[in-house]
């Protein structure tokens, strides 16, 4: 008999995986680890789309190595920093009377993680990414007409980009076996560091290249539509569609995905996930991270022009150091969860708490002491700013498969929710930033800036620490469908895939 988290009792009927069967998916090279490639080199690519604007704003508005430059003030450049996620917001939200409807109608209920689920996350996420990489080829024309054409062109591409986390999460609901759900999750989501790390340390040597400043969207841009014309190609939408995948090793990931063929055509049980307490906690835990990850995104380059002093080229290699030191880190620490958790040294709800408070608490103590770091102190400023962004890899296996652990089949419409409402706080953060930075050379207004932020990762994780769960939810499957659910959509409940659980799992 398996519990839910509400306490309800349910017959499940047991499939469990053979041991045979086990060893054989899982030596060696399979489909399920070249789809984990294609998604995070789908992901750097998305994050150069992401991160160019926040890397050129600073050649953008100064001479550099010939390039045209304009003369936007700081309210100008915070508009445009925050422009991407007014349409990355747009495209998360549910349209119609979303909030509303019952819960056995999706017509009136649609987002883009409805969107994957409808068409197949493989055409959302190919066409998203061609699309966007086609509005960077136009980015420096728009800045020649002015800082109003570029938040119009920053707005449709965070509308396409919207797309990416809620296909991604679809696809990994149906691509990673649970027991490899921390590594290979982590792996891929890491690519939006390495991304972001990689546009930053190139682009001080494109900047003063012959292509200056707008070579940087010429070549995001070309990247992005090869990548998507490869995905078109060798993406699958789940296992059974993949072009190569051996019968043992599709047998293997169905059998410990927890999330049911028939998911596409099952209606989103969207008064049940808003009556959970957990879905809000991995809702406060996506907000912290966002408001905290983005702002430093945004404002570093000009933290460290204004304040610490840097040129172009040096503000580019040293602005990369926190994301490629972040990326390293996701691959340190998700093996990490993973051996903790299938040796049952820990329930699967603590490691998510555990290690999205090292996530979300650790760099809050690295932005309390930066905002007392001046220009005389950049070794410190620069390593303090490295450990503010590298520990927050512990979010990767923190909230960021939350939405996985607690319903299979609904992790890419929960994905749109909360990446949708966290993406508002992507639009508030560079505004506030706007507001405080009267001098942006004075660091006492940097000081304000690091303080805020570490009090939204303070009350958001403590949020997720008490509200949090990573056990299946019992929404999660059709009514009728319940009674005869199998053991592999209990993501803590198979004693021979994974360490078996105990009560500890449900005292949280």
């Amino acid at each position: 008999m398996v519990y839910y988290s509400n306490g309800e009792r349910r017959p499940l009927l047991i499939r469990v995986v053979p041991d045979p069967l086990r060893k054989l998916a899982t030596s060696g090279f399979g489909a399920r680890h070249w789809q984990a490639i294609l998604l995070f080199v789908g992901m750097m690519i998305n994050y150069f789309q992401r991160v160019n604007i926040s890397a050129a704003i600073v050649p953008m508005t100064q001479s550099t190595a010939g390039a045209p430059f304009y003369n936007w003030d700081t309210s100008d450049k915070s508009l445009i920093l925050s422009s991407f996620f007014w349409g990355y917001v747009v495209s998360q939200v549910p349209a119609g009377r979303r909030f509303r409807v019952p819960e056995s109608s999706t017509a009136n209920s649609f987002s883009v993680g409805l969107l994957a689920k409808r068409f197949g996350a493989k055409l959302v996420l190919g066409v998203a990414t061609a699309i966007g990489g086609i509005l960077c080829f136009f980015h420096p024309l728009a800045a020649h007409s002015g800082w109003e054409s570029v938040c119009v062109l920053r707005v449709f591409t965070g509308i396409v980009q919207g797309t990416v986390y809620p296909c991604v999460h679809t696809l990994l609901a149906k691509w990673v076996p649970r027991t490899e759900r921390g590594f290979l999750t982590t792996g891929i989501y890491s690519g939006a560091q390495f991304g972001t790390a990689v546009i930053l340390v190139t682009s001080g040597f494109i900047f003063e290249s012959s292509m200056g400043w707008p070579g940087l969207f010429y070549l995001s841009g070309g990247l992005s539509v090869a990548w998507a014309l490869l995905f078109f190609w060798q993406g699958a939408n789940e296992p059974a569609t993949a072009p190569k995948i051996s019968k043992i090793e599709q047998e293997y990931i169905e059998s410990l995905t927890g999330s049911n063929s028939a998911s596409q055509s099952m209606p989103v049980p969207w008064m049940s996930i808003f009556r959970s307490p957990a879905f809000y906690g991995l809702l406060a835990a996506h907000c912290g991270f966002t408001w905290g990850f983005y702002t430093l995104l945004t404002e570093m380059p000009t933290y460290m022009s204004k304040v610490l002093q840097l040129n172009v080229k040096s503000n580019a290699f040293l602005s990369s150091l926190p994301y490629f030191a972040m990326g390293v880190l996701c691959l340190v620490v998700s093996p990490i969860s993973d051996l903790l958790i299938n040796r049952g040294t820990i329930s699967i709800t603590t490691a998510r708490k555990l290690f999205n408070s090292i996530g979300q608490w650790g760099p809050m103590a690295c932005l309390i002491g930066l905002g007392y770091m001046t220009a005389d102190e950049k070794t410190w400023a620069i390593l303090l700013l490295t450990l503010a962004v590298g520990i927050n890899a512990g979010c990767s296996c923190g909230y960021l498969i939350n939405h996985i652990d607690l319903s299979p089949n609904f992790a890419g419409p929960m994905m749109g929710v909360t990446n949708g409402i966290a993406g508002v706080t992507s639009i508030v953060a560079p505004l506030v930033v706007g507001a405080i930075l009267n001098n942006e050379e004075d660091p006492s207004q940097w000081r304000v800036v690091f303080f805020i932020t570490g009090g939204v990762y303070l009350v958001c994780n403590t949020l997720f620490v008490i509200f949090g769960k990573a056990t299946v939810q019992s929404w999660n499957e059709a009514p009728s469908m319940s009674s005869t659910m199998t053991l592999r959509n209990n993501l803590e409940n198979d004693s021979r895939t994974i360490a078996p659980t105990s009560d500890k799992d449900h005292r949280f």
